[in-house]
């Protein structure tokens, strides 16, 4: 990961981002479009518009501390410059930020990698925009996202998506898509651990996990997600493989067995996992956490942007916009994350009460 000074403000990073327009005529500086925009995203703007008519309604004094000299960026000046931004730049340069903000699970960092798809943005071939996103557990913070193109699938991307970081000692959690022998090899040469899921997409190694002696191998059980009538047991089961799955550095193997009873009915589902992390570094009861916080980028990420920033409808299309649009929801979701904030659609309506909050908040990130 590049270095940066640890106390460079969410706003100074936006500054170094590069301009895509020629310096004639340029009435606002493109760091105080994005500042603009990511202000107006904190407040709980979900489209180009509504970021225009935020602006157009905040007080001059708190948009001169973004940069605001005199008027007022318009609806059209802010999509066509955010369309023409390069996401990837702009991603990596927020990634780095949000990098020297987060923090350890269980004495380690631990990333989650997943991927979702914008489902209202297309581009001009009918092509949905899809993004991979890496999502600190810790802390819930997204540090970083790549499209993955309508000719390839999140796989080879995801060495691209780590690149940028410091892998010694981090674990990246990943779903069965990500099982991939080269996707291991890399984690462990730049110094990291995997878990991953084991699905029928790896059918040999799966069937070879489900012959392992489990009924030899104790267990050990918790009950969770009680409410609403539904009992959840998790029953988790581990053990050590020296050599013979023929997949790169394997070295602990977990069987959880989540049994749901809801509504008088019982439903059983078993999901193995393997790892790089040995058990003497973790125990199974730490791997199979780091999986819940895995799961839970859903919940903490996913469905933040498809429901409380309504994602799935945004029909931005031209140019980069459908992912800076999503870099700055990732980014407010991150800010807001950072302030202490645990809903975000709580956090969204404090700050859409008063302009001078979601400014605030910046200059304090």
């Amino acid at each position: 990961m590049p270095t940066r000074v640890p106390d460079t403000g969410i706003l100074e990073v936006l500054d170094r981002v590069p301009d895509p327009r020629a310096r004639r005529g340029v009435r606002h500086r493109l760091a105080v479009i994005l500042s603009v925009a990511l202000a107006a995203v904190c407040a709980g703007a979900r489209s180009f518009t509504a970021i225009a008519e935020w602006a157009h309604d905040a007080p001059a004094e708190a948009l001169g501390t973004l940069g605001v000299a005199d008027r007022v960026p318009s609806e059209s000046t802010i999509r066509r410059t955010l369309a023409r931004v390069d996401a990837t730049v702009l991603d990596q340069a927020i990634g780095v930020w949000a990098w020297l903000r987060t923090q350890v699970v269980d004495g380690r960092r631990v990333i989650a990698v997943d991927g979702k798809t914008l489902r209202g943005a297309k581009d001009a071939a009918g092509h949905l925009t899809h993004l991979l996103a890496a999502l600190d557990q810790g802390s819930g913070v997204v540090l970083g996202q790549i499209e993955v193109g309508a000719k390839t699938n999140e796989i080879p991307l995801i060495t691209d998506l780590l690149a940028p970081f410091d892998l010694t000692d981090v674990v990246v959690t990943a779903d069965a898509l990500h099982c991939q022998r080269a996707t291991a090899e890399y984690i462990v040469g730049r110094g990291g651990h995997y878990v991953f899921t084991v699905k029928n997409n790896q059918q040999v190694l799966r069937n070879l996990l489900k012959t392992l002696p489990w009924n030899k191998i104790p267990a050990s059980s918790s009950i969770g997600g009680r409410g609403h009538g539904r009992r959840e047991r998790r029953t988790i089961k581990a053990t050590e493989v020296a050599a013979g799955l023929g997949f790169p550095h394997a070295t602990q193997v977990l069987q959880v067995r989540r049994t749901i009873t809801k509504g008088g009915r019982t439903s059983v589902e078993v999901v193995y996992l393997i790892t790089s992390m040995p058990m003497v570094s973790a125990t199974p009861v730490q791997v199979a956490g780091w999986i819940r916080g895995h799961w839970s980028i859903e919940n903490r990420l996913h469905w933040v942007r498809d429901v409380t920033f309504d994602e799935d409808r945004s029909t931005i299309r031209t140019g980069t916009g459908p992912q800076v649009m999503a870099t700055l929801r990732n980014t407010a979701v991150s800010v807001l994350r950072l302030a202490g904030h645990t809903s975000i659609a709580a956090a969204l309506r404090h700050h859409s009460r008063d302009a001078h909050r979601p400014v605030g908040l910046l200059h304090a990130n």
